[in-house]
């Protein structure tokens, strides 16, 4: 087996490597879709998704919603200027990254965004719909969120696992409410607070 191996050319075995690679992040994703399908978060109406999408997976995030402080109509205050997180499955290892960036499908304009941290292929996100229900979000937690997908993005080599992606749910979120001190004269504008969170998001496809 050895000899065989040190046999191939570079490129054979560069190839070679590739398939494996590839296979193992199929099954990794395959499992985690099985495993969210038989899970259905139980959200306000308002940020339900549509009839025929169906969950593809749920990443468990945690991070920080950035705030800067901004001079506004009535004063001064906290707008967010994006998240910082990382989503992890049920195994606990990293799904992807998210965070706020420009949509190259909308000339720039700046959405949510969800990087694969494995085939780095990515979706961007405009939110649509809230919600700030006291029967579903928890005092002192930033809202739910209904996201649709506005852009994809394949990763180099042609991988799409987040190509699918149809809409996006926030829920279960904890902290990340803006601070309220720390903006109130001109003296704070420019200042930053980085204020921690979780959420859970769960990914929605149409197909299988």
């Amino acid at each position: 087996m050895n000899l065989t191996i040190r046999a191939l050319r570079p490129a054979a075995t560069l190839a070679a490597s590739g398939v494996l690679v590839a296979a193992a992040l199929l099954v990794t994703n395959v499992a985690h879709a099985q495993a969210a399908r038989d899970w259905s978060p139980s959200v306000p109406v308002d940020i339900q998704v549509p009839p025929g999408n169906q969950v593809a997976f749920v990443g468990h995030a945690v991070g920080t919603q950035n705030y800067v402080c901004v001079p506004a109509d009535d004063g001064f205050k906290f707008v967010l200027f994006t998240p910082q997180a990382t989503l992890v499955g049920d195994d606990d290892q990293q799904l992807t990254t998210h965070y706020f960036s420009p949509n190259p499908l909308e000339g720039g304009t700046i959405r949510a965004t969800w990087q694969d941290s494995r085939d780095t292929s990515a979706v961007w996100g405009k939110a649509i719909h809230s919600s700030s229900d006291p029967d579903f979000v928890a005092p002192g937690a930033i809202a739910w969120v209904l996201l649709q997908q506005v852009g994809t993005s394949d990763g180099p080599r042609g991988s799409d696992w987040l190509t699918a992606t149809t809409f996006v749910q926030r829920v279960n979120t904890t902290g990340g409410v803006a601070p309220s001190n720390g903006c109130s004269s001109s003296a704070d504008v420019g200042g930053q607070a980085f204020v921690p969170y979780g959420a859970d998001y769960v990914f929605y496809t149409t197909g299988a």
